[in-house]
């Protein structure tokens, strides 16, 4: 994929002055105003390039001034924001000239091999206001005070909802206006600069969530953008017919254009290049590979959107080979993962929604009876390609807990989110998610019992994390054996996985997870769905040998509500279920231990 112009676009710093660029096609003339002509609207007319693009160089013009592009198409006069613009004062106010190389030099910093990857998703604007004055917005700078605590927890990666300029001060992200420009509330791209940064010299990884399914809709210069559009829609930016339709708006991309696909490429190489990202989640890629969206769902593939898709993984893949690729595609298909040399779209890995779906219904069943354990063993096993990698598992994330949803805890017990019942099955959930093949990733405040809903005006309550010591060390525990670090572990880090006891009355599961370079290291999991506990529970094993208890749920330092189910070690027995060796635990209700040989 070509860039737009080898020269850059949008305002280019050099050593005197700026050069502005932009792709305007429909106007009749162009001219660029800012600080630098005390916005006189016309003194500095840009030259037609050819194809759509216009250009000048200004020598008064500087980093930190203002300024906008006036578009002449017949009697409109459109006064727009720089569709590239890396810096505003405020989503509705003016583009600023920023360079981003400025004061940055490479951090050398590798990601983390995927399969040793555990992620936290992070929303900036909730995620840390301790310290703030009341209103204001979470920042990318009080997000770093809290980055030694990520890496106490033991994160190797944060995903960061995304940060592009949108509307307002409080949002999701999702609604991106300004693609290139960091939000002004967050920080701008200097506290964008500063918080990876600090995450790098920590050893955590920062993936960049995109949108670039839609744009919009609200604060949008782009729409209609030099005056042209079609029955109404919104002009050369996007689609301008039926096509244009998505979930948010008439606001699709058009990506037959060459300009608009490169103008989404340059986007995506930007934050890996200028910004040293560790890897790119685009959302929602089904509304860029697909026509239709509403359900019955119309699986029409947009050819123009597919095409697009592998042609940006394939040269991210070729010019940045060490970073990740995530889909949140949701329709649980391995050729979003498929190598594009076959037709694939290339993405290392994909939200793995099933995978939520399945273990929710099991903890949030009440009666023993009705709990289908069949569901966790589908989620065990299930892969794209062959690759257990190739799916980001969770039990929270931000649509999991919104959007008539809420923390996992509330759902397992509305109105005592805190008590003994929720913390177990919660918890149960999270020794399920870190033992099970996959990347985990974790919603930020999952990890000290967060309940209610994620909101984006309501702050993350860290008076929660204090009170909740003992589930933050389970976590933390659970973090640190599935992240690699323990070689006894490495089980954790690998592609098989083998059931080695299923038992629906019991509700007991029991397999093993294997690295296929350390055949002799494998870990076994026994997770206990019951309400009951278990003494001297018997399991069939494939070898004999000692086992070293690394995890038991049970243990009452996690909580005073936990049962204190006593596992200091392993009794051997004979064969069982098939099995020539086998082993007696016991087990707490709700719970599960993780053992490896000595």
């Amino acid at each position: 994929m070509e860039s737009n112009k080898k020269q850059g676009m949008g305002s280019i710093v050099g050593e005197v002055g700026v050069t502005f660029r932009v792709w305007a096609p429909n106007a009749d003339q162009v001219f660029v105003m800012g600080e630098f002509s005390d916005w006189r609207e016309e003194q500095f007319p840009l030259d037609f390039e050819g194809e759509g693009y216009w250009a000048r160089h200004v020598e008064e013009a500087k980093s930190g001034n203002e300024y906008k592009f006036l578009i002449i198409n017949g009697d409109q006069r459109l006064y727009k924001n720089d569709p590239y613009a890396l810096k505003l004062n405020h989503s509705n106010g003016n583009s600023i000239i920023y360079d981003p190389f400025h004061d940055w030099q490479d951090h050398e910093f590798r990601i983390a091999p995927f399969n040793e990857l555990v992620i936290y998703e992070m929303h900036i604007g909730t995620f840390n206001r301790e310290g703030l004055h009341e209103g204001e917005v979470g920042t990318f700078y009080s997000a770093v005070d809290k980055l030694d605590y990520l890496q106490e927890l033991g994160i190797n990666a944060i995903e960061l909802m995304p940060v592009m300029e949108f509307s307002g001060d409080n949002s999701w992200g999702y609604n991106p206006c300004y693609p290139f420009a960091v939000e002004t509330a967050y920080g701008g791209p200097d506290g964008l600069k500063h918080f990876i940064y600090e995450a790098h010299i920590r050893g955590i990884a920062v993936i960049m969530d995109v949108v670039y399914n839609h744009f919009g809709p609200s604060d949008l210069d782009i729409w209609q953008f030099d005056g042209w559009s079609e029955n109404g829609y919104g002009g050369i930016y996007f689609y301008n017919d039926e096509r244009a339709r998505t979930p948010w708006g008439d606001n699709r991309p058009d990506f037959g254009r060459k300009e608009v696909r490169n103008y989404i490429r340059d986007n995506a190489l930007m934050w890996l290049n200028a910004y040293q990202c560790d890897g790119l989640r685009l959302d929602a890629t089904a509304i860029i590979r697909f026509i239709g969206w509403e359900i019955p769902y119309d699986k029409t593939v947009l050819e123009e959107g597919y095409f697009f898709l592998q042609e940006l993984n394939e040269e991210i893949r070729e010019k940045f080979p060490y970073k990740i690729l995530i889909a949140e595609d949701l329709k649980a298909d391995a050729i979003v993962t498929a190598p594009i040399s076959k037709n694939g779209l290339g993405f290392h890995t994909q939200w793995g929604l099933g995978f939520a779906d399945y273990v929710k219904r099991v903890l949030l069943e009440v009666n023993d009876r009705h709990r289908n354990l069949q569901l966790i063993v589908e989620s065990l096993f299930f892969s794209f390609n062959n690759d257990v990698f190739q799916r980001v598992i969770f039990t929270e994330s931000h649509d999991e807990v919104a959007n008539g949803s809420s923390r996992l805890p509330e759902e397992i017990d509305p109105g005592n989110a805190d008590g003994e019942y929720a913390k177990k099955k919660s918890t149960l959930g999270a020794i399920t998610l870190f033992t099970s093949a996959g990347i985990p990733m974790i919603f930020q405040g999952q990890e000290f019992m967060t309940h209610g809903f994620f909101s984006d005006s309501e702050e993350l309550n860290w008076e929660m994390q204090r009170e909740n010591q003992g589930i933050f060390q389970m976590y933390r525990d659970l973090i640190w054996m599935r992240s690699g670090k323990n070689k006894d572990l490495v089980g954790l880090t690998g592609n098989q996985v083998q059931t080695l006891h299923f038992h629906q009355d019991n509700l007991v599961l029991a397999f093993s997870r294997t690295h296929l370079d350390f055949q002799d290291r494998p870990v076994i999991v026994i997770l206990n769905f019951s309400s009951n506990e278990y003494f001297g529970y018997q399991v069939g094993i494939p070898f004999e040998a000692e086992l070293d208890v690394k995890f038991n749920s049970g243990w009452k330092g996690y909580d005073e509500d936990f049962s204190d189910t006593t596992l200091l070690g392993v009794q051997i027995e004979g064969a069982f279920e098939g099995q020539d060796h086998s082993i007696k635990v016991d087990l707490p209700s709700f719970g599960g231990v993780i053992l490896v040989r000595k």
